[in-house]
């Protein structure tokens, strides 16, 4: 079998049963899963999506509810731009589109926020289109089964989306399939540290495992911390506005993190990115 069938075999078999991917899932919830998975583990974001679908079922729905509602919603997901990303997006869907998600590539691309592999992703997760899409997970079954490295190294978008390209059979349905099992299968079994080679339904053809499995030496993406940065001062600062019923003076904010020079500026930060606003009696909420 070829790498193609032995992935789409593998796959019908040993799928997660991720709600995004259930029977009946519209476009639009595929959609909402792929801004929420952005560097986010899928155990968090299982539940928020299932929460968002009931209450926000339509970009419509959603592009009516506040930016405070959408960023309490959005919790703990982090990166909360997202979300106000996703609203701008689905203002747009439900104005310029009809209230439904685009299937085209080049259409998805033009609306607010979706980048190349969202595109791709809706039109082949949410529309069942043949349609490469490239992730990390995908890049490195490739780099490893196709190619004999050990990871893929820095990304090459023509090169990478032609690697994938030339996998995919030509009817719809199956490229499809094969698109999210290739991803699967790197989430699962061919993974960065600890490759389960013992279950790889490719392990027989792997261009890796016949060069010997040679470490990747290649330049490495550097891991960035979360303590202390940036990151999670802004998370703080978000987790007193999402808190708290009506907007808040300064000194709640200054209680939320010690280092004065370090919050203000991650709180004008929130402000410029419309993740918060200030009254003008100087009280800070959450945007209206």
């Amino acid at each position: 079998m070829s790498l193609p069938d032995l992935v789409l075999d593998w796959y019908v078999h040993n799928r997660r049963d991720l709600p995004w991917r259930r029977p009946g899932t519209t476009p639009w919830g595929v959609m909402v899963s792929e801004f929420m998975l952005q560097q986010t583990p899928v155990a968090r974001v299982e539940p928020v999506w299932l929460d968002w679908m009931e209450r926000w079922p339509t970009p419509s729905a959603f592009a009516a509810a506040s930016r405070a509602d959408v960023l309490r919603a959005w919790g703990k997901l982090g990166y909360p731009r997202r979300v106000l990303r996703l609203h701008t997006a689905a203002t747009v869907i439900a104005e310029q589109h009809g209230d439904t998600v685009p299937s085209d590539v080049d259409a998805l691309e033009a609306l607010p926020g979706v980048g190349s592999y969202t595109a791709r992703a809706v039109a082949a997760f949410g529309y069942g289109r043949r349609c490469p899409v490239v992730d990390t997970n995908v890049r490195r079954v490739v780099a490893r089964a196709v190619h004999g490295a050990g990871d893929a190294g820095p990304a090459r978008v023509k090169a990478d989306l032609a690697d994938v390209d030339a996998l995919l059979p030509a009817d719809d349905a199956s490229a499809a399939a094969i698109s999210i099992g290739l991803m699967e299968l790197g989430a699962l079994v061919c993974t960065a540290r600890s490759p389960r080679c013992g279950v790889c339904p490719v392990s027989g053809i792997c261009a890796w495992q016949a060069n010997g499995r040679p470490e990747y030496t290649g330049p490495r993406k550097p891991v960035q911390g979360f303590a202390g940065t940036d990151r999670q001062v802004r998370g703080r600062l978000l987790d007193v506005l999402r808190g708290a019923e009506h907007p808040v003076g300064r000194a709640a904010l200054d209680a939320a993190w010690p280092e004065a020079g370090q919050r203000d500026r991650c709180l004008v930060s929130l402000l410029e990115d419309g993740l918060a606003e200030q009254l003008p009696d100087g009280r800070f909420a959450l945007p209206a």
